[in-house]
């Protein structure tokens, strides 16, 4: 198996396009590798995306993107799960305007590493995002985080909410998690 050249300047990284599984990040000078996502992943990215459809939000331009780059400072690029985005943002990342989304979403599979969750919510804090939902499949629960202080563990019918960002983006614990049959 051929090995794996990462590259290492940031402008490097930007124009690398690698051919794998993985899903990749910047974090001061080094990658950052992760696995993709898998199927059960997307049926919740999916179930967000319905739920965000229905919001005030949505019907005046805002939206809820995937995997969009994001710096979070100087070194650190990050390409959260899911993000939210408002009009102007989005019109912003058309300038070439770095934008910082209010409210992300991540994905946590077992594989992650614990140390590495908290530095990244307390990364995406500093650079300005105000809500953090970690989504936890494995364990049925979602922690939402509204401070590197304030986490809220979510579990069964507890509803998870993307307030003070989005006043009407709401979902259960189970309604979010729950495959269809």
């Amino acid at each position: 198996m051929a090995s794996v050249h990462y590259p290492r300047t940031f402008q490097g990284f930007l124009n690398w396009k690698p051919e794998t599984r993985y899903k990749y990040e910047w974090n001061k000078g080094k990658i950052e590798k992760s696995d993709k996502m898998k199927q059960l992943e997307v049926f919740i990215l999916k179930a967000l995306s319905r739920l965000f459809i229905l919001t005030s939000v949505h019907r005046k331009g805002d939206e809820l993107m995937t995997e969009v780059d994001t710096m979070t400072s100087e070194e650190q690029l990050r390409r959260p799960d899911m993000a939210y985005y408002t009009k102007s943002q989005i019109i912003g990342m058309t300038k070439g305007v770095n934008q910082v989304p209010a409210f992300v979403i991540e994905i946590i599979s077992p594989s992650d590493n614990q140390n590495k969750i908290l530095e990244k919510n307390q990364e995406y804090f500093s650079a300005g995002v105000q809500v953090i939902w970690l989504i936890m499949p494995n364990l049925k629960q979602v922690h939402i985080f509204t401070s590197p202080k304030n986490v809220q563990i979510c579990t069964d019918d507890d509803i998870c909410s993307a307030k003070p960002v989005l006043d009407d983006f709401e979902i259960s614990v189970n309604d979010l998690l729950t495959l269809p049959s």
